[in-house]
């Protein structure tokens, strides 16, 4: 407790000196105005953060502490804890609010916002599972190493080898955080323990761990990067002998603590689904519930919402049934859709690569529009890759990964194959438009490329505001045109119905204690989608409890907003200056959007 209390100390003295001398210039200059003093504070503690966090500067491509992970331990989040209230604190006490131009009120809005945030949350910090199906260190870590850990030289090759070796101290701590939510009834329910010991048991398949003539995932990739540097043979031969010896001593039996963990856990399994359950855990979701969708609605008010806009996409779903004259209900079209075989790629490798080439095609196509509709767009360029082979049975069907801020490593929009019948061909446009263009890779990547922001302002995240453009950016081309097949327009609704269901669902299993085949029979009854697809989303809500209401109710109030600014600027409106507005502000919550907006509309209208 002493070093502890020593550390803490410590850091607050580091922090003192951080902020009342940022550097030189701070001292030797004139006073500087609060605005300038302002941004000055954020941007050192932005860099004070990438300074603590080899991760980080890994996703910004910076080649420091390469052979380091965070400190995840106990102790670093009690630090991190007090470093918060301490920054707080000296914003409040040191910069004038009302001395600010627009732009630091704005900054300093956000950063007292996020700052409270994570003060108030820090109770809830075990009212999770952080090893789970969809992603956790037994995953993160292989991803990290795959896509971000670049190897252009033998010394990024050695530092490769030594986050391998410190691989055990990652799972030793996070155990310790295990136990503590295991102490307080926090234990996943039984269906999460096989997709982490399955997870776990694939990164330690194949050689070096046992005769093989397949190289194990780490492995692979590792003797890829190496084969390709421009160094003798025997460097690398030795480079490669060295991280197998790593996985073996090292990577093998961190990965079988956890298996032996969860193997161990798995019997005490716990028999519900909703964070109901949890100590405090109605106070603990309704948090959730404002953090993710950054408005003050309830989670009955939410439910209600869901079931409105399931029965409205319903009737519009109906339409399209009659245009293509169809006979039967909404249920047997979902049937017809989901067996009908034209409307699905091959389950076989030529149908996989099909399906990537025809989703980059569609990502393409709709970049020659951009200028419909956007002033502002993104340098950073994106690629379309399927799930790597290790996680593709337990990930999500699509996601996106951001790009490096110094351009060195494009956008990913990642399509996971693995199950061909959860990606049919009527879905695609919708799904390329919201991992792709215009969805998350023009909000995060143009984010990241703003000038004269504080660097926090470019990577935060709020999943209203960034799920919710993503959902609006699946509806915006069809204003201009696309979805010109039924199906694909079908398959747009689809995926929205998609979205309003989660409102519906996640707050049954969270609020009204709804067991996770109700909710699954919900999505079987109400969606098209492959049961594969149901099962997925359902465990997704119950070991994220909240975070899948984010989309829908951003969504609506980035069409709410754009609505009204319509209706209240007449022929002033220009949706190129609305996405300007929304875009070029960095990552807000969705109050402080509305003002973003309210201002927007009240200088065009003077």
């Amino acid at each position: 407790m002493k070093e502890e209390n020593g550390i803490i100390i410590m850091t607050f003295l580091l922090l003192g000196m951080i902020i009342m001398n940022p550097n030189k210039k701070f001292l030797d200059n004139p006073p500087l105005n609060e605005s300038n003093k302002a941004n000055m504070f954020f941007e050192n503690i932005f860099q004070d953060k990438v300074n603590r966090s080899p991760e980080f500067k890994m996703s910004l491509g910076i080649k420091e502490d390469q052979g380091s992970w965070d400190d995840n331990s106990e102790r670093a989040s009690k630090i991190s804890l007090e470093r918060t209230k301490s920054e707080l604190r000296w914003l409040k006490k040191n910069i004038d609010y009302q001395q600010l131009d627009e732009q630091t009120k704005l900054s300093f809005d956000l950063f007292v916002y996020e700052a409270e945030r994570t003060i108030s949350n820090y109770k809830y910090r075990y009212h999770n599972y952080p090893f789970n199906q969809m992603f956790g260190l037994q995953s993160d870590i292989p991803a990290d190493l795959i896509n971000m850990h670049n190897v252009d030289n033998a010394q990024d090759a050695n530092n490769y080898i030594s986050r391998l070796s410190k691989i055990p101290i990652l799972f030793k701590h996070a155990i310790v955080g295990l136990e503590k939510r295991r102490n307080m009834g926090i234990i996943p329910p039984e269906f999460v323990f096989p997709h982490i010991i399955r997870d776990c048991k694939n990164m330690i398949t194949n050689e070096p761990f046992e005769n093989s003539r397949i190289n194990s995932t780490l492995l692979d990739d590792f003797s890829k990067k190496v084969y390709a540097l421009d160094i003798k043979k025997n460097e690398k031969e030795r480079l490669i002998a060295k991280a197998r010896e790593t996985l073996i001593q090292y990577v093998k039996p961190a990965y079988q603590s956890i298996i032996t963990y969860f193997e161990e856990l798995e019997q005490e399994a716990s028999t519900t689904d909703g964070v109901w359950a949890f100590p405090d855990g109605n106070n603990f979701y309704n948090s959730e519930l404002a953090s993710i969708t950054t408005t003050n609605m309830t989670a009955e008010e939410i439910h209600n919402v869901g079931l409105q806009e399931v029965s409205r996409i319903h009737s519009e779903m109906k339409l399209i049934m009659k245009k293509i004259r169809f006979k039967g209900n909404l249920q047997d079209f979902f049937q017809y859709v989901n067996n009908d075989e034209k409307l699905f790629y091959e389950d076989s490798n030529l149908g996989r690569t099909e399906y990537v080439a025809d989703a980059k095609e569609i990502v393409d196509n709709m970049k020659k529009s951009l200028d419909l509709l956007f002033n502002t767009k993104p340098n950073a360029k994106i690629i379309v890759k399927p799930v790597e082979k290790f996680r593709e049975q337990s990930a999500g069907k699509a996601f996106y990964r951001s790009p490096a801020i110094d351009g060195s490593r494009p956008g990913i929009y990642y399509v996971n194959t693995f199950d061909m019948k959860a990606i049919p061909k009527y879905q695609m446009e919708a799904l390329a438009y919201h991992e792709g263009i215009p969805g998350h890779h023009m909000q995060i990547a143009i984010s990241q490329e703003l000038k004269g922001l504080p660097m926090f302002r470019k990577f935060g995240w709020y999943t209203a505001y960034g799920e919710g453009w993503a959902l609006y950016s699946e509806y915006l081309p069809k204003e201009i045109g696309f979805y010109k097949d039924p199906y694909s327009d079908f398959g747009r609704l689809a995926m929205e119905l998609w979205r309003a269901c989660r409102l519906v669902v996640d707050t049954g299993i969270h609020k009204m204690k709804w067991t996770r085949e109700e909710g699954i029979a919900y999505y079987s009854e109400n969606t098209p989608n492959a049961e594969s697809d149901v099962i997925k989303m359902v465990e997704r809500h119950i070991i994220m409890a909240g975070q899948a209401t984010g989309y829908k109710i951003g969504m609506i109030k980035i069409l709410e907003l754009r609505e009204k600014a319509r209706f209240e600027l007449g022929d002033k409106f220009d949706i190129r200056e609305y996405h300007d507005v929304v875009l070029t502000n960095g990552r807000l919550p969705l109050n402080i959007l509305e003002k973003q907006v309210d201002k927007w509309i009240s200088l065009k209208l003077n």
